[in-house]
């Protein structure tokens, strides 16, 4: 009777169970695609952009990029990029990057010794996309599919970045974040 009722209780969980949910806090700069689906890799084409972007991938640069924009008057877009660098076991973010709505937005160049706006060429990703925190072992997972497709289509990445989509003020667990491979240039 217990095993049947523990049987039960699981089935209706898991019928109860919402799939995750992109929770916009912030306009997605201009032909960018929405995040997801979820849980799986997916391939996605991005368009020209205008970052600027920091060292560092901690409150720290978080600020710095806040102040800049504030001071340019430059809206808040979604996500916040952040580089990252590997070796097999971890990763870890270098620089973090706040994206402008498009490229015909503010102007490239230096603003101070800290923070330095560019334009970023169409790229095409391999993308990892989930609901959640953005835990080492979170990021563990998403770079094991994204190695596995890799590794499948015979691709080797340019180089990795993680997109946070939700700032603070959205619970943890509902935060969206996406691992992406960047890919070579055909």
């Amino acid at each position: 009777m217990k095993k049947a009722l523990t049987i039960s209780l699981l089935f209706l969980s898991a019928l109860w169970a919402e799939e995750p949910t992109y929770v916009s806090e912030a306009p997605l700069p201009k032909g960018w695609p929405q995040p997801g689906p979820y849980n799986k890799v997916v391939e996605k084409q991005y368009p020209d952009y205008r970052v600027a972007v920091t060292s560092g991938g901690g409150g720290l640069s978080f600020w710095t990029l806040f102040s800049h924009i504030k001071k340019k008057n430059i809206p808040m877009t979604a996500p916040v990029e952040m580089g990252m660098t590997s070796d097999k076991k971890t990763m870890k973010k270098t620089s973090m990057g706040f994206l402008y709505q498009g490229t015909d937005v503010g102007q490239i160049g230096t603003d101070g010794g800290r923070v330095e706006v560019m334009d970023v060429k169409k790229n095409q990703t391999l993308s990892y996309t989930w609901m959640g925190d953005d835990t080492e072992e979170q990021i563990a997972i998403a770079r094991k599919a994204l190695d596995e497709v890799l590794s499948k289509k015979q691709l080797k990445a340019k180089s990795f970045r993680l997109l946070g989509y939700n700032g603070p003020g959205t619970p943890r667990k509902q935060r969206t974040y996406e691992l992406q491979a960047v890919l070579p240039q055909g």
